[in-house]
C-alpha cells in the first residue's frame, strides 16, 4: 500500500544520487511507498556496471556479471520487475573450472550431486572432500544469502541463524576469521580444485587468497547450490532498466547527465544537494549511492559537529586502485574448450553459455597480489570468460556470438600504461590456448575496458568501486555503521551501494535494506 504524502516544503521527499543498481532498487521502494523521489545519475544511462551497451552491432555487458545473489531477494516480486520485462534465463552448469597446470575441466549445477559426478571425472581425489565441503558451506551460504536480504542489524543474522537452527552460523564465524585458501584446504590438496573458487572469491574483491579474514569467499562453489544462475533476457542491462521502468511507474522522477557537487546541511539534519549546473535542490532525505569517500571528503557541506569523526575516517581512507578489465568481442564461432571435446555438440555449446573460470595455482595468485602492487600482471592469467549469445542469440546479429572475458589483477597503474592493446590481446591470446582451433581467428572486432576505461566512463575513483569487505561478522559487530546500518550521524543521510553491507556484484540488497530502514525511520 502506498503512503500518503506529508505536507513538506522541500522540492522532493528524497533525492537518490546515483542510479546504479542500487540506487534505482532504492529509489524504486521509495517511490513505491509514496515518496516523492528524485534521481539523479551523472551518466546518461542508468545501470552503472550492472548495464549493457552496443559495441560491433551486438549487446555487450559492462561487466562480466551473472546474477545469483539478485535472485536470492525479493526485490523483483515486491517491484513487480517481471510486469517492466525482466525475465531470466537459467545457466546450467553454472560455471566450468579449468586450471592451467591439468588443464581438465569440471562443471558446477545446481545440483550438488551432478557436480560431484563431473569432479570425480576431473578429479578424482577430490570428489568426497567435495560432499564434506558442501555439507558445510551450503548452510553459511544460506544464512549470508538469507541474513542480507532480511537487513543488516544484529538481529537479522540471529534471527537467520535461529531459523536455521544455528546451521552454519558457528562455521561463519570460524571462517570469518581464516584465508579463503586455508579454509579451502580444510577439504582439499588439490590446488585445480581450489584456484577457481580462489579467483571467485578473494581475487575478485582483488586480494591475495591467503589473506586472514578473507574466508567466506570460499563459499563461491556453494552459493551455486543455493540459488540458481541466471542471465537477464537481454542482457545483464535489462535489470536496471526493468528498475527504472517500476521506479518511473510508481511515480519517481529521474534525471540523467546531471553532476551532483555538493551535499547541504543546516544543523544536524541534512537539506538540499546541489548540481554543476547551478541548481539546490532540497529534501529531508538525500540517499548517496556512490563511493563514500566521495559522499562525505567531496560533497558534503556544513555537516554538523557528530559527523567530525566520519568525515576525517574517510578523508583518511585512501583511494583503492582498480584491478580488473574485460574484453568484449563480436565472433563468428563460439569459445569451445578442448578438454569439454568428448561432449556432444548440443552439450558443448550450452556449455559456452556457461562462465568458465580459468586459473593458475594458489602460489601464483598469492604472488600476483605483490605483482599487481607493482603495476604487473601474472604470467598466467585468472579469466573468467562466457559467450552469452550462446543461450540468448537475441544479443547478436545472426551468424555471431558475443564473447565475454574478464582479467583479473590488472593493476590501474599498470608500468607503461594502457595506451597499447598489446597486454589485453595477450590474455586473449592466452585463453584460446585452451579452446579449439580457430577461434581467435573467427573475432570480428574487440574492445577492452581497463580500470583507466572505468574509471573514465563510469566516474570510479582510479577505475576502482569501493565494495564492502566487512561480511556477515562486521554487521554483528556493528563496524562502520554507515555501511551496515545505511545511516549516518547526519538525520536524513544515508549511504547504499557496493560499499555497503552486503556489498558488491549484481545483488540490490543494499538498496533495499537502505530503502526499509528509510521507510522505517520517515514512515
Amino acid at each position: 500500500m502506498r503512503a500518503v504524502r506529508k505536507q513538506s516544503t522541500a522540492d522532493h521527499d528524497a533525492i537518490v544520487i546515483g542510479a546504479g543498481h542500487n540506487g534505482l532498487v532504492a529509489a524504486a521502494y521509495l517511490a513505491r511507498h509514496g515518496m516523492s523521489v528524485l534521481l539523479l545519475e551523472a551518466r546518461e544511462n542508468v545501470g552503472g556496471t550492472a548495464s549493457s551497451e552496443t559495441f560491433a552491432g551486438a549487446i555487450v555487458n559492462i561487466c562480466n556479471c551473472d546474477h545469483l545473489t539478485f535472485r536470492s531477494t525479493p526485490i523483483a516480486e515486491e517491484l513487480g520487475l517481471a510486469r517492466h520485462g525482466l525475465a531470466y534465463l537459467d545457466i546450467d552448469p553454472a560455471q566450468v573450472n579449468i586450471d592451467w597446470t591439468t588443464g581438465r575441466a569440471w562443471t558446477i549445477h545446481h545440483d550438488i550431486e551432478h557436480t560431484i559426478e563431473s569432479l570425480a571425472g576431473a578429479h578424482p581425489g577430490a570428489a568426497e572432500g567435495y560432499r564434506r565441503y558442501a555439507e558445510t558451506m551450503v548452510p553459511v551460504a544460506r544464512l549470508v544469502l538469507e541474513a542480507a536480504s532480511r537487513g543488516s542489524s544484529r538481529g537479522s543474522l540471529v534471527t537467520s541463524a535461529v531459523r536455521r537452527r544455528l546451521a552454519g552460523l558457528r562455521a561463519m564465524l570460524k571462517m570469518s576469521r581464516m584465508s579463503a585458501a586455508d579454509v579451502m584446504r580444510e577439504y582439499f590438496d588439490d590446488e585445480a580444485v581450489i584456484g577457481p573458487a580462489m579467483v571467485e572469491g578473494p581475487i575478485v574483491w582483488g586480494i591475495s587468497p591467503e589473506t586472514p579474514g578473507t574466508g567466506l569467499g570460499a563459499l563461491s562453489y556453494a552459493l551455486r547450490h543455493v540459488v540458481p544462475v541466471g542471465r537477464p533476457v537481454g542482457g545483464s542491462g535489462a535489470l536496471p532498466e526493468a528498475l527504472k521502468a517500476s521506479f518511473l511507474a510508481s511515480g519517481g522522477v529521474l534525471e540523467t547527465g546531471v553532476i551532483v557537487t555538493g551535499i547541504l546541511c543546516e544543523g544536524s539534519q541534512v537539506a538540499a544537494i546541489q548540481t554543476e549546473d547551478g541548481r539546490t535542490i532540497t529534501a529531508p532525505v538525500v540517499v548517496s549511492a556512490c563511493d563514500p569517500r566521495r559522499t562525505f571528503v567531496q560533497w558534503l557541506k556544513n555537516p554538523p559537529a557528530r559527523a567530525a569523526s566520519l568525515v576525517t575516517k574517510w578523508s583518511d581512507t585512501p583511494v583503492g586502485d582498480g584491478y580488473e578489465s574485460k574484453i568484449d568481442a563480436v565472433t563468428t564461432e563460439l569459445p569451445l574448450p578442448r578438454a569439454l571435446g568428448h561432449l556432444d555438440a548440443a552439450a558443448r555449446r550450452a556449455i559456452s553459455a556457461s562462465t568458465t573460470v580459468v586459473s593458475p595455482s594458489v602460489a601464483e595468485l598469492h604472488r600476483g597480489a605483490q605483482l599487481m602492487s607493482e603495476g604487473r600482471t601474472m604470467p598466467r592469467m585468472a579469466l573468467l570468460a562466457n559467450a552469452p549469445t550462446a543461450i540468448d542469440p537475441s544479443l547478436a546479429c545472426p551468424g555471431h556470438h558475443v564473447f565475454s572475458l574478464e582479467a583479473l589483477f590488472t593493476p590501474y597503474s599498470f608500468r607503461g600504461g594502457w595506451v597499447s592493446r598489446d597486454e589485453p590481446e595477450r590474455w586473449l591470446r592466452q585463453y584460446c590456448e585452451i579452446l579449439e582451433p580457430g577461434f581467435y581467428e573467427s573475432i570480428v572486432d574487440w574492445r577492452v575496458y581497463t580500470p583507466v576505461g572505468y574509471e573514465r566512463s563510469f566516474h570510479l575513483p582510479r577505475g576502482h568501486a569501493t565494495s564492502f569487505s566487512g561480511g556477515p561478522l562486521a554487521t554483528l559487530l556493528g563496524r562502520d555503521p554507515e555501511l551496515t546500518r545505511y545511516e549516518t550521524p547526519i538525520r536524513g543521510l544515508y549511504l547504499t551501494g557496493a560499499a555497503t553491507f552486503p556489498g558488491a556484484g549484481v545483488w540490490g540488497a543494499s538498496g533495499r535494506n537502505a530503502a526499509l530502514a528509510i521507510i522505517d525511520a520517515f514512515g
